[in-house]
């Protein structure tokens, strides 16, 4: 059984007539008679009988027919979106990002990429980087915003220098440059185990020789920020945290804080022609 008899079946119960809807469909009467009986024999059940002014579903036909516009209207809707998904200019993207992505390097990018591109959708993911891992390698997600990873591709965005923040009248808040030995005795506000920001965090510290106390775990760094402009603790986060409550910033002396940030795709699955215009894009953003 075709999809395509399928479809002309449905024309016929449309029509109730097999001479009508042969002319309709544009073969010959035969032909559409012979598709006919190939799916009533498949079936085992009759689709039509006849009247004298034509044909008339069977009770049988009633379900074949039903499941007929089903498949045939799937079969077109699957047709439009793969036109759509492989067209550059009314694609979809699907793009992950880190959460300390989402009020700097995210929206300028959209922003920008709406401008030449404005029928593509782009359906973000605001997530932290161990889902980015997943999302990438299950295909939930085309590209994604994030730390470089192995095996992967990779445009380099921004460097991401990394401060300590503390609560205004703290006494470091008036230091212009902290030692991560300053750390030893303060309580750290952080991300929970399994991140990578916290692995950044705790390798920074294990070279400093210190183990943190923690006073408070948040998965969000702009909460991590506000808890520290309450007085809960010290934190170290991306400079452009710093401030965003009240808190003061300040720069961590003889270490490399940084993180380098960039847009990474799979290598080894082809990418849809928007995911590859809006790669395009943003590689030739950092020429």
């Amino acid at each position: 059984m075709m999809l395509r008899d399928l479809g002309w079946l449905v024309t016929v119960a449309d029509l109730e007539h097999v001479t009508d809807a042969a002319a309709v469909i544009g073969i010959p009467q035969p032909t559409l008679s012979r598709a006919i009986a190939r799916v009533e024999s498949e079936l085992g059940a009759r689709v039509f009988e006849r009247v004298p002014d034509g044909v008339r579903v069977t009770p049988a036909g009633e379900l074949v027919v039903a499941a007929a516009r089903d498949l045939d209207a799937r079969h077109t809707q699957l047709v439009d979106d793969l036109a759509t998904m492989l067209d550059p200019d009314t694609g979809v993207v699907r793009l992950a990002f880190l959460d300390s992505m989402a009020g700097l390097l995210v929206p300028r990018l959209l922003r920008d990429f709406h401008r030449v591109a404005p029928r593509v959708r782009l359906v973000l993911r605001q997530e932290p980087s161990r889902e980015i891992v997943d999302d990438l390698a299950s295909g939930a997600a085309d590209l994604a915003i994030t730390t470089r990873q192995d095996g992967r591709g990779w445009a380099p965005l921004l460097d991401e220098r990394e401060v300590l923040v503390v609560p205004a009248g703290h006494r470091l808040a008036g230091r212009k440059r902290v030692a991560l030995s300053d750390l030893a005795d303060e309580e750290l506000v952080s991300i929970p185990p399994g991140f990578g920001y916290r692995q950044l965090v705790d390798d920074l510290l294990r070279t400093a020789g210190i183990a943190p106390t923690i006073s408070f775990e948040s998965q969000d760094l702009a909460t991590i920020e506000g808890l520290v402009a309450a007085g809960l603790g010290v934190a170290i986060v991306p400079e452009h945290f710093a401030g965003a409550s009240g808190t003061v910033g300040i720069t961590i002396a003889g270490a490399s804080v940084r993180r380098s940030i960039g847009l990474v795709w799979r290598t080894d699955r082809e990418l849809s022609p928007a995911a590859v215009r809006f790669r395009d894009f943003v590689v030739g953003q950092t020429a």
